[in-house]
């Protein structure tokens, strides 16, 4: 296979790219140059040179395949070869942002299982033909089935057409509507506000505004308290819609298939992104619940898979749906746990219990001492406040306790807490790489510990919290009864 550049259409977005960290500059020779003939000359011998900088940056940048490895070579101003075995590839990720669809191109990433940037590398700007036209090569191991690459090039699917696809789930646009129950995205309107606000003091001066314009708007609203009333109520109002309208971005025409030995997970309206996991690699599954979430009987899955960068994103196996959905659709995909969860000692519910009222307690406490000092009506907002609170800690403890868990059905152990967030993992016994415990000084007194199930994928380790001493010695007795038995002879 001879050298391959990147798609000269790249160009057309590659200065478009850099803009942002010239508008600056631009703006400066402008003003500085008092807006003269001279100065738009400048401005515009800088974007010539952007133009041109982009073009020779394309013009050195090149990839083939050598054997069995991709080479990627760039000799901008020096020149380096970067070498990456067909072996070590562990996912391909392929996305198209606005203005690559536009053109029909894509970005392909390959992730080689090392975290972060420097697991990956980037060919920016391939056609979308070729991008589909890669994935298979540098997913099918040449190397394992003996052939060579071009052999696997030849044999390699017309773009467009995909070689044993087989759709696991598609998931519905009405299930979009479960969205805004996904906690991270109601916060979406407050981040918007946020930005602008940084923005206004960012570039205040630039527009001839200042900061001290931006505080003087400030103060001016602080001093109408009824404005800023209405606009938090607005903020969180818009909660819902906006958080709805940015999950649909993202998550638009979700779809989980299984091809050619990989799971694909393609969603996304305005950048439409698909990411491959390798099956043989993926060790288990965590669902994850937030607490209105759980109320509504929806959740959300990711995959415990070795070796995959930034897991948070890439090991999405399901976005926002129905709770039967998601065990039908891992228990597919994976396999389901089978068991059911042990609970933990009725010492753990008293200790999640003490967590979530006691804080509360204190509070009123210092509350109702601040009324006997100062009578202020203020202090009896903060009591009725407080002792509410320590209420609503009476269930959310309770809950937390339930939730606890964990068990073995001889094929996959699973360990899963939290309550306003509550996750369960399902990791493969033969995962597993070790246990540890772990006890603080609390823990000491009530007789219980944390036990840690180390596991060579995902998040490297899995808890359970507050077991007591004899499940946290049975339990890796049961699961890995090979590590003891040399310590049991004789």
């Amino acid at each position: 296979m001879t050298s391959r550049r990147l798609s000269p259409k790249v160009l057309l977005i590659d200065p478009v790219r850099m803009l942002p960290s010239l508008l600056l500059p631009l703006v400066g020779v402008l003003v500085v140059g008092g807006f003269s003939g001279r100065s738009y000359l400048w401005a515009a011998l800088g974007l010539v040179g952007t133009v041109v900088f982009a073009v020779i940056r394309w013009l050195t940048f090149t990839y083939d395949f050598a054997g069995d490895r991709l080479e990627i070579k760039r000799s901008l101003i020096s020149r380096s070869v970067r070498t990456i075995p067909l072996e070590r590839v562990r996912g391909v990720d392929v996305s198209t942002p606005p203005m690559h669809r536009l053109l029909g191109l894509a970005v392909l990433k390959i992730d080689t299982g090392a975290s972060g940037g420097d697991g990956e590398a980037t060919l920016d700007g391939v056609t979308l033909e070729e991008a589909e036209r890669l994935r298979p090569i540098l997913l099918r191991r040449a190397r394992a089935a003996g052939a060579e690459v071009q052999d696997v090039i030849e044999a390699a699917p017309p773009p467009g057409e995909a070689a044993g696809a087989d759709v696991i789930v598609a998931v519905p646009r009405k299930w979009l509507l479960y969205g805004p129950l996904s906690g991270a995205y109601l916060l979406t309107p407050f981040a918007l506000a946020g930005g602008a606000i940084g923005l206004a003091f960012q570039w205040g001066d630039e527009f001839g505004l200042g900061r001290n314009a931006a505080w003087t708007v400030g103060e001016w609203l602080w001093e109408r308290p009824s404005l800023l009333v209405a606009a938090a109520v607005l903020l969180v109002v818009a909660m819902p819609f906006v958080g709805g309208v940015m999950y649909a971005v993202f998550n638009w025409n979700f779809k989980l298939n299984r091809r050619d030995g990989y799971l694909v997970a393609e969603r996304g309206l305005i950048n439409r992104r698909s990411v491959s996991l390798e099956s043989r690699r993926v060790r288990g599954y965590e669902i994850v619940e937030g607490l209105a979430e759980r109320w509504a009987g929806v959740a959300r899955a990711w995959a415990i898979v070795t070796g995959l960068g930034d897991s948070e994103t890439r090991g999405q196996l399901l976005p926002v749906v129905p709770r039967p959905v998601v065990l039908k659709v891992t228990g597919d995909a994976i396999g389901p746990y089978e068991a059911e969860l042990r609970p933990h000692p009725p010492i753990a519910r008293n200790r999640r219990l003490f967590r979530a009222i006691a804080p509360w307690l204190v509070l009123t406490a210092v509350a109702a001492a601040l009324i006997w000092a100062t009578g202020s009506p203020l202090w009896w907002v903060l009591l009725v406040l407080s002792l509410l609170l320590a209420a609503l800690g009476i269930p959310l403890g309770i809950d937390r306790y339930h939730s606890l868990g964990h068990g073995y059905d001889g094929v996959r152990l699973t360990v899963r807490s939290g309550s306003l967030r509550r996750a369960q993992a399902v990791v493969e016994r033969r995962a597993v790489v070790g246990w540890r415990l772990r006890q603080t000084w609390f823990q000491r007194r009530a007789g219980v510990l944390t036990m840690i199930t180390g596991v060579g994928a995902g998040k490297g380790g899995y808890s359970a919290i507050d077991v007591s001493e004899s499940q946290a010695t049975a339990f890796p007795a049961e699961v890995t009864p090979e590590w003891l038995a040399p310590f049991l002879k004789g």
